[in-house]
């Protein structure tokens, strides 16, 4: 097997090795690729592999990787980096998901700026699970207020919650950190908001993410090995 198909075979049979422990259905776990600081033709290897979903945290090496593979036309593009908010307009025009909003004044931005010939940018509220001081999100005391006034705004569809849980190789701390962020959307959807999408675990922890509930699951160096380049 060529290497990036034999880790995408790995991957993908961790995640229904997973989801059937958890007694749940493999294909309610999406596995969106990081492609962050590879290159376009190992992007273009993992699709070439079935691969569809891919995430970018560096704005200008994504629109650069978009271009050298417009031909792949149901490629999915998924921005899961910190937003500044002079990077809106293209992260609103380019991509199909964005994992990482944590402020109104970005989601605002991102609803202005989605061109009206797509449809409704995917959102997902990105949660500081754990308090990090180091690590952006909003606060679980927070998140309410702000799904409320996300909900509202016209060219987004507000789809779930996202997370990076302080690393830790205990799978109870693992497993209490997402379900603190299942419950949270648990509590949101009582209140009618009908999110479907939890967008938590990576290669150390995606056993227990799945567990609780994960819909996406996002892995870099366990299908593409290390870095291709220091980061942008």
């Amino acid at each position: 097997m060529h290497k990036i198909d034999d880790q995408l075979a790995k991957v993908t049979a961790r995640i229904h090795q997973a989801a059937t422990a958890a007694g749940r259905n493999p294909q309610t776990v999406q596995l969106i690729a990081v492609s962050k600081t590879q290159t376009a033709a190992a992007v273009a290897e993992a699709y070439a592999w079935g691969q569809r979903a891919f995430g970018e945290n560096y704005l200008q090496e994504a629109l650069d990787k978009q271009i050298q593979l417009a031909d792949l036309k149901d490629i999915e593009w998924h921005f899961i980096g910190p937003i500044q908010s002079n990077k809106t307009r293209p992260i609103a025009a380019h991509f199909s998901w964005v994992h990482s909003v944590d402020r109104l004044k970005i989601a605002q931005r991102l609803s202005e700026q989605r061109p009206q010939e797509l449809p409704p940018l995917n959102i997902c509220v990105q949660v500081n699970i754990d308090d990090e001081t180091t690590k952006s999100g909003v606060t679980l005391a927070e998140l309410p207020e702000l799904v409320a006034a996300i909900s509202q705004l016209p060219r987004l569809r507000l789809r779930g919650l996202m997370a990076i849980p302080a690393v830790s190789n205990n799978p109870a701390q693992q497993r209490a950190a997402f379900a603190k962020l299942r419950s949270a959307l648990e509590s949101l959807n009582a209140q009618g908001y009908g999110l479907d999408c939890l967008s938590m675990g990576m290669s150390g922890d995606m056993e227990t993410a799945i567990a609780e509930g994960a819909t996406f699951v996002r892995v870099g160096t366990d299908i593409f090995g290390a870095r291709a380049r220091p980061a942008q």
